[in-house]
């Protein structure tokens, strides 16, 4: 595959992008000209819309950026992505996490099958209270210990979509190894009535192994009976090996594969915290709005696919208006973790700077994802989207029925707040008395809502984006789904930790790093 910057699509979109960027061009404009724009950009799949029509496009510029999709062969590499070919050419591996979520009697892997069938056993078991502690007791808390992928996606659908309820299981999330996170956790549990979940492809991860031993001498403290881990303690894992050394039990492993990255293993049985807290139904009915939207990313025409329609309004800022970062802002309070997941992914996939031919890159590639909930978010970052020089696109997400039946009205105040925020955003605020009063306007964003926030609908937003991400690296030609910059620094703090932990020779490392070690050392005595 060639460089995008090689392509006619390209140069066309280099010439015309120029009459958004040197005109006199405005987004009201574009609807004052088009009574219809907002239906023609707009598309809808299942129980989600997006509207992208405050966006700087016509129908020339959706043309061109479809040619430049095709020209870069983006269907043929959903294909390639569906067929199960090696995609993740650095390590030679299919990318099948879609896998995962094929209907139970339609799995191409048997295992697959087996393996969702021990997890519903599984929590079945701690569910009913079947599972007892080694003190006879059943589990109420569950700790998930997993960094990443292993803690952002189950994490962030469990605020999404648990409700108070006392008579199920807690969970609890530590992925940090900060000492405090996990202190601060423990010291709220009861260990007769905790399980803690491993949850690690190579249970080697620094982070979570730490957490993990420290978990087990906490228990240990409690109760002298070695045999106490297995009733405690399950594991996520490839390497069965190292989770039965650690004293888990083989009944209690749920597998992983090479072929599912991180960031795309909620899934999998990285989901074991989420089927724990809001239960088996619910985790196969997130499974269900992914494929969902998996089928519609397959089969759907460019031009209506609401994946690819997404990544090229991010090629089309990134290329050609130079923005450098990008705002998803979620109105809704159990969606806060969303931004944080999407960084992940968006930044871990995309922040590449060779291509499939080890060639440097052409053109600019990933870019920031940052954000927080609306309304919190207009009194703190919005002052630089509505009156700052940073050409930021915003992706605003609302739910259409409210979570809380017990308050439509502070509901109707939500969906007030982001959708007049696109208006804000697209008009602005015209004042030739004082400047400093006046808001420019002309800002691009797309609204995504949501129906209602349902484990279908949420499995459906979340694989939306994965494929948003996908197709962006298929035309950057880049891959999305290693990521051994996170090495680097993992294997450098080895380094780091013996001169800090066991006086090791810091002068073999810059002279910045030995400085800062030292004076770590000195503060310590």
């Amino acid at each position: 595959m060639s460089s995008p910057t090689d392509t006619a699509a390209w140069h066309a979109l280099r010439s015309h992008s120029a009459h958004f960027r040197e005109g006199n061009s405005r987004l009201s404009g574009l609807f004052a000209a088009d009574p219809s724009r907002a239906d023609m950009f707009s598309r809808q799949h299942d129980n989600l819309l997006l509207d992208f029509s405050r966006n700087y496009i016509t129908e020339d510029t959706l043309t061109l950026l479809l040619e430049l999709a095709r020209e870069q062969n983006v269907p043929s590499a959903i294909t390639s992505m569906f067929a199960g070919d090696n995609i993740n050419s650095s390590e030679a591996r299919p990318a099948l996490h879609i896998a995962l979520r094929e209907p139970e009697t339609n799995h191409r892997f048997p295992e697959l099958t087996v393996a969702l069938a021990r997890m519903a056993r599984l929590v079945d078991s701690i569910r009913k209270g079947d599972w007892v502690g080694y003190s006879g007791m059943p589990i109420r808390d569950v700790v998930n210990l997993g960094v990443g992928g292993s803690d952002l996606g189950p994490a962030l659908v469990v605020s999404a979509l648990e409700r108070p309820n006392a008579r199920d299981i807690a969970v609890h999330f530590v992925s940090n190894i900060d000492p405090a996170q996990l202190a601060m956790t423990l010291a709220r549990l009861n260990p007769e009535t905790t399980l803690f979940i491993v949850a690690s492809k190579s249970f080697t991860t620094l982070e979570t192994r730490h957490n993990a031993e420290l978990c087990k001498q906490w228990l240990q403290e409690h109760c002298a009976d070695s045999a106490a881990t297995a009733r405690h303690f399950v594991a996520v894992t490839t390497n069965t090996e190292a989770a039965l050394a650690f004293g888990i039990a083989a009944d209690n492993l749920l597998p992983m594969w090479d072929w599912v990255g991180g960031r795309f293993s909620v899934w999998s049985a990285i989901g074991l915290p989420i089927a724990l807290r809001l239960g088996m139904d619910s985790f196969r009915q997130l499974l269900a709005g992914a494929n969902a939207m998996d089928r519609h990313f397959q089969n759907a025409e460019l031009a209506d696919n609401l994946p690819v329609l997404l990544a090229l309004l991010n090629v089309w800022y990134r290329g050609f208006f130079d923005s450098h970062s990008q705002a998803v802002v979620p109105y809704c309070e159990r969606l806060r973790l969303l931004p944080a997941y999407l960084q992940q992914l968006s930044m871990e996939s995309l922040g590449k700077s060779v291509d499939h031919a080890e060639q440097p890159v052409a053109m600019s590639t990933g870019e920031p994802v940052w954000g927080t909930v609306g309304t919190d978010i207009q009194h703190s970052c919005f002052q630089l989207l509505h009156q700052g020089t940073e050409f930021i696109p915003v992706d605003l997400i609302a739910i259409a029925q409210p979570t809380d039946s017990t308050n439509i009205a502070a509901h109707q105040h939500l969906l007030a707040n982001c959708l007049s925020q696109g208006m804000a955003l697209m008009q602005g605020h015209a004042d030739t008395q004082q400047p400093s009063r006046a808001i420019a306007g002309n800002k691009p964003s797309n609204t995504l809502l949501l129906s209602a926030l349902t484990p279908y609908n949420l499995g459906s937003l979340l694989a939306l984006y994965e494929h948003k991400v996908f197709v962006q690296s298929v035309i950057w030609d880049i891959n999305a789904f290693d990521q051994w910059g996170v090495e680097l620094g993992k294997r450098l703090s080895q380094d780091v930790y013996a001169a800090l932990s066991e006086g090791a020779d810091a002068t073999v490392l810059d002279a910045s790093t030995a400085r800062l070690i030292a004076a770590v050392n000195a503060w310590k005595r």
